[in-house]
Order: structure tokens, then sequence, then C-alpha cells
């Protein structure tokens, strides 16, 4: 652009000293107004603020921004991708329910205390009376990286919040947990991997017996094992559709499902492999967790559905639960579920249909997710995915907006992120996507604010260049407007707070420039009146009779008035400027227009400014109608802008 405006420039100066034979001096000081005035000189400044003040909003609500462009990008997503766990939930886990070959206990209790209730048929029980409990609990117990601490009365888990739950069940159920870990050593284990969905530890005792606790997701373990433990200890051939059924039942009440087995084997046995949990388990029996909806995300979800936002879930959990979660948080569809089993037996034409018809994945993996981005994005969506584990760097990376988890996120999904959540709540998604839509709107705002201010001084000069008419405006006199004013009130627009009704607008498709048919034209009928204001304020002056000096005078002061009455209107963009809220404005927006006020003020009544900036004082009637000129161009742009959006409004509810 500078460059097109450089070469302009040098046209004109040739033009003009050449064809019209103005003085060389003349002409130059022409172009070098010209040039001044063409430039925004300030735009880039204005619009890397703009853009910093909204890292630091971003920062306010807990979304930590990494880079830059990611607040645009957020402003323009289609569809959220999020987790379950800790994110859509409270990641406050608590077991409440117990089922083995016989029996389905239920559990109370509070939070990660390792006290409770135990009931069965609504009757209070021991866990100590039942050994098949005994065993689960010490299964859970051996089976787990986490801990469990008070600290004044309050219990706090350090590790997996699930894993945590589980320790205070086996609490409840009467184990002593430091006794139980000290008892039995840890010799090896197989972590968990949502590749094979199951965690097993290899432990021996001081008493010579060895055995192999494993722990996971039901549909895994059942194919693992080959017997059940039955209430007296002994074992049995596996029912497998009674175990299905109830994961499915307890699932469907919205429980995060885990299945336990055991396998015993020789004191020697000191290596865990694969091989070893093939198709030689025990199952004892299943535990459901609940993990409660936060209810903010709930708020979130509608929020998004209102601003034309696709929520989709992608969890590892039960698909039961799953789809007892969405029923919660308000998802939409809730009763289509596709698990990664599902996906997997899609190729990516058969994907990028089916995700535009189910928001709710279970039981998938990072490769689901990397491939889900994909098929979103096949249908020009702006896909933002969150994302916490090492093998999801990819995902995050290929989705538009990737967002890592602050808390429990790993440091290679950090890395891979545009953005980190410093709660791991999905209603800071929420508020980032709403900031990033503010931030693009404050950047159209200057950018419509800027354009016309400039185009309208450019037009000036270059039509009294080529009709040999008299500057209205000296160079200095414009570099005061672009560098002082026009800076200073672009500035402004930085601090503009959320318009109301930003969540309540469809998101923008993502290939849309900043400067759409829409904008261009209000850029253009404001470069206009500035235009036409200019050369009539300057032709009333010399008519009257005034000096050029003084005729200056007038139109740079009609320059900066018509700037302060163009902020005023272009702040609100999508909504009328004729409401108390909007006069009211900000302070930013006054403090600033005060300011700007008494410093043109001082450029044109005191004398040691009237020297440098060749000014003049201003009557009474004529500052009047400088005002008046300022009032009139906001009204016209009011007016046609409630025309347009009125247009806009009948054509969105048209059939």
């Amino acid at each position: 652009l500078t460059i097109l405006i450089l070469l302009i420039a040098a046209t004109l100066l040739v033009f003009g000293y050449f064809v019209e034979h103005f003085e060389f001096t003349e002409m130059f000081m022409a172009v070098v107004a010209l040039s001044v005035a063409a430039i925004p000189e300030g735009l880039p400044a204005v619009l890397t603020i703009t853009l910093a003040v909204g890292v630091q909003a971003m920062a306010r609500r807990n979304a930590i921004v990494r880079r830059l462009p990611a607040i645009e990008t957020l402003g323009s997503v289609s569809v959220i991708c999020t987790d379950k766990t800790g994110t859509l939930t409270r990641n406050e886990m608590m077991v409440v329910s117990v089922v083995t070959h016989t029996h389905v206990f239920s559990l109370e209790g509070s939070g990660y205390e390792p006290n409770g209730v135990i009931k069965l048929n609504d009757s209070s029980v021991s866990g100590r009376d039942h050994a098949i409990l005994d065993e689960l609990s010490r299964t859970a117990v051996l089976c787990n990286d986490a801990s469990l601490h008070e600290r004044d009365g309050i219990w706090t888990v350090e590790g997996d919040p699930m894993e945590g739950a589980l320790l205070a069940f086996s609490g409840k159920i009467g184990m002593d947990v430091r006794k139980e870990l000290s008892a039995w050593t840890r010799t090896d284990a197989i972590p968990f991997n949502s590749k094979h969905c199951f965690m097993a530890t290899l432990n021996h005792d001081h008493e010579n017996h060895a055995f192999v606790a494993v722990k996971g997701a039901p549909e895994k373990l059942l194919s693992m094992c080959s017997e059940q433990r039955t209430a007296s200890g002994g074992t049995e051939t596996l029912n497998q559709s009674y175990w299905h059924k109830k994961a499915e039942g307890i699932a469907a009440q919205g429980q995060r499902v885990l299945a336990f087995a055991v396998r015993t084997v020789t004191p020697e046995h000191t290596v865990l492999e694969f091989s070893d949990v093939e198709d030689t388990l025990t199952l004892i029996g299943l535990v459901g967790l609940i993990d409660p909806p936060r209810s903010e995300a709930i708020e979130a979800v509608a929020e998004c559905r209102g601003a034309g936002i696709q929520v989709k879930m992608i969890t590892g959990d039960h698909k039961g639960t799953a789809a007892a979660i969405a029923k919660q948080i308000g998802l939409q569809n809730p009763d289509k579920v596709l698990t990664g089993a599902d996906l997997d037996n899609m190729n990516d034409a058969a994907l990028a249909t089916a995700v535009l018809e189910c928001d709710i994945f279970a039981r998938t993996s990072p490769e689901h997710k990397l491939r889900l981005v994909m098929a979103l994005q096949s249908h020009s969506m702006t896909v933002a995915m969150t994302g916490d584990g090492v093998n999801d760097a990819p995902a995050l990376k290929r989705a538009d907006a990737g967002i890592a988890m602050g808390m429990k996120g790993s440091e290679a999904a950090k890395e891979a992120a545009a953005l980190v959540l410093a709660d791991d709540n999905f209603t800071s998604i929420v508020a980032a996507v709403r900031e990033g839509r503010t931030v693009y709107d404050n950047i159209k705002k200057v950018i419509s604010w800027t354009l016309p201010t400039n185009a309208g001084e450019t037009m000036t000069i270059i039509i009294a260049l080529l009709f040999g008419l008299t500057l209205p405006v000296t160079p200095i006199q414009i570099l005061w407007i672009n560098l002082v004013t026009a800076s200073t009130l672009g500035l402004v627009l930085a601090f503009e707070p959320t318009e109301a009704g930003t969540m309540r607008r469809p998101p923008r498709p993502r290939d849309e420039s900043i400067l759409t048919g829409e904008l261009v034209w209000q850029i253009v009928l404001a470069s206009v009146l500035f235009f036409c204001s200019v050369f009539g304020m300057y032709e009333y002056s010399i008519n009257r009779g005034y000096s050029v000096e003084l005729a200056r005078t007038i139109v740079l002061n009609t320059l900066v008035m018509m700037e302060i009455f163009y902020l005023l209107f272009i702040r609100n963009i999508y909504g009328t400027s004729l409401t108390w809220k909007a006069v009211r404005g900000t302070k930013v927006v006054w403090t600033t227009i005060a300011i700007l006020a008494a410093a043109q003020l001082a450029i044109t009544y005191l004398a040691p400014f009237q020297k440098v900036f060749s000014t003049e004082g201003v009557s009474l009637f004529d500052g009047a109608l400088i005002v008046g000129i300022g009032i009139i161009l906001f009204v016209i742009l009011e007016a046609e802008k409630q025309l347009r959006l009125s247009f806009t409004r009948r054509a969105v509810r048209a059939p």
C-alpha cells in the first residue's frame, strides 16, 4: 500500500511540475501532504495494540494465547471439539455404584473422604462382611498411581481424580490403604494407554504370593476374562451378557464405568507381559463413578448454540456415559453416539458425512481426534480442538485453534496448541471465542475508521492538484491529524468492550476477507462524506472572505470533529449508536475525546501553536457550524446503517 501511494505521489509530482507547471517547491509539499494523508502510519501500531489488549482480556478469563493470530481464528470458530472429563465436568469423581456377580451396591460420601455409607437394597452394610468387596478394593488400591491427603479436614487427591476416587472407595470398604500398599510390592506394571484401554500391575507380598491386578474399560476387560469371582471366593464361567447389561445400565445413569480383574501367578513371575493378561483373567466386578457436569458448562453450551457454534464431545468413556452426560449439558443429538470402533470402520468420505450428524464420540483415541478435525475441516468449518496428552499434539496442530489444558495437559500438548486453558474449563473456551469475536470486531472498527479519514484527505489533495486548486490543508496540519488525532482516536477502538449480541451472530466464514463488500461500501460512503465536507467548508470560508489560513483552520477542525463523531458511530457496527449505553461509552472514549478537544483548541487559539500550524482563531458561529457538520455526518451514517441492518434482518428471516 505504501509503495503504491508513493508511486501515485511521484506521478502527481511529475504531472504538476511538467504539465501544470506548478512551482517545484509547492508541488513537492503537496505530494508530501498526499503521502502523509494516504499512508495510515498509525494503523500497524493500533492493530498490534488491539491484539495485545485481546491477549490480556483472554488471560483474565483463564485463556492464555500462545500465538497472536489465534485470537482472530477463535473469533471464527464454528465447531468446538471438547474433552468431557474436567472440561465439561467438574473432574471431582466419586464411586457411587459397585456391581458383583450377584449384588449391586450403592455408596454415599463426600468428595475424596475415605469414609461413607455402603448400601445394599437400601440397607447399610459393612464392606468387610463381603469378601468380594475386600478383593475389589485391594485391586483398586494396588492398580493405582494416586494418593490422598488430608489438610484441615479436607481430602484432596494427588494424581488422577478417578484413581483418587478409587482410593476413597477402598477406605469406605474399611481397607487400610497404607497397610495394603506396604504389604504388597509392585514388581512390574503395564501403564494405561488409550489403545489398549487398561492398566495392570504385578504385585508380590512377603508370604510368597503374587497376583496381577487389572482395571480398565468393561468391554476390554470382559474380552480378557474367562471367569468371574463368586461370593464364596471361588470362580465360575464368565457371564458376558450379565456384565454387559450391568455396565450399560450404570453408564446410562451418567456414571463412568470401570471393570476390575485379577490373575494369580507364581512368586517367580517378576516381569509383566501383555500375554500374561490375555484371556486368563478373573473378573471381580464393576464400579460406577460420577463426575457431575459443570453448571456453567451447561450455560456455555447453550451460548454456543445461540452463536451458531456446534459443540462435539470426544471422550474415552463408555458410550452410555457419554450420552447421559451429553443430555445433562444440553448437547444436540444425544441419542446418536459413535465409538472409536465405529470410526475405524469408516473411510474418510463416510466419516465426513457422519461427523455432521453426530455430536458425541466415545471410546476414542488421539488418532480419532485427528481424523475428526480433518473431517470437519473438509466442510470448511473452523475447528477448535481440546487435548491434554502427548498423543493429542497432532490433532491440536491440525486444528484451526488447538486448545491445551493448563492443569492436566502435557508439555507436548501445550507446545502444539495455540491456546492454553489455565482452569481446564469449557466456559473459558467460550469466553475466549467471545473475546476473539470482540477483537476481530475491534480490528474491523479500527480499519473502517482509519481508511475513510485517510481516503477523504487523499481525495481532497488529489482533486486540488488535478484542478490546480489551493490545498485546503497543509502538510503539517495533515501530519497533526494522522499522527496525533487519528492514531489517538483509533487507539480508543482497541479497548472497546464486547457489543451486545456478539454471541448471537453466526460465525463468519473461514475464508472471509476482513474487507467485506459491506465494509468497503461503508468506507467509500464515509470517504465521500469526508471529502465533500472538507471542500464544502473550505469553499464556504473563502466565499465569506476569510483568509486562506483561517479557511484551512476551519477545515482542520472540521476534519477532527468529523473523526470524533465518526468514532462515536463506528463503536457500534452491529447495533444502534442511539442508546444511552452507546452514548455513555467508556471512560477511555470520553477521556481521549476531552484530551483531543483541549489539544485542538490549543493549536487553534494559542499563539505559539498558531505559528507552527499556520492557524487562526475560529469564531463561535463557525465553531457551532463545525460541530453541526459532525452531527450531520453521524446522522447520515447512522441512518444508512439502520437501513442496511434492517434489510439484512429481513433477508435472514425470508424463507
